[in-house]
């Protein structure tokens, strides 16, 4: 096993003025959150989770995206409920939120 279960990178690249990218929907935000809520369900620690922050991860055009490895499961997001899923299901659980898949 790695040193996390899970390791999740969110892009929060800023593009030049009319480009697509994930700084756009407040990806740094909503990492924040992520950070927040796994630190606060106890699972943000070595062995567990570990949230981060990534560069352009490639996939602008799909809207905000955020990638979980070990398992390279690739996510985008609306808002924090999507997000709650994602810890619910995935981080939680080991079960992928195929809705959100990208």
């Amino acid at each position: 096993m790695g040193f996390y279960q899970y390791h999740v990178f969110f892009c929060t690249n800023q593009r030049e003025a009319g480009e697509a990218c994930c700084a756009d929907f407040d990806a740094r935000g909503m990492r924040d959150y992520v950070k927040k809520r796994t630190k606060e369900l106890g699972i943000h620690h070595e062995g567990g989770v570990r949230i981060n922050i990534a560069g352009c991860l490639g996939r602008c055009e799909q809207g905000p995206t955020l990638v979980v490895y070990p398992d390279g499961v690739w996510y985008t997001y609306v808002d924090k409920d999507d997000l709650d899923e994602i810890i619910n299901e995935h981080l939680l659980n080991g079960r992928v939120v195929e809705r959100l898949l990208i």
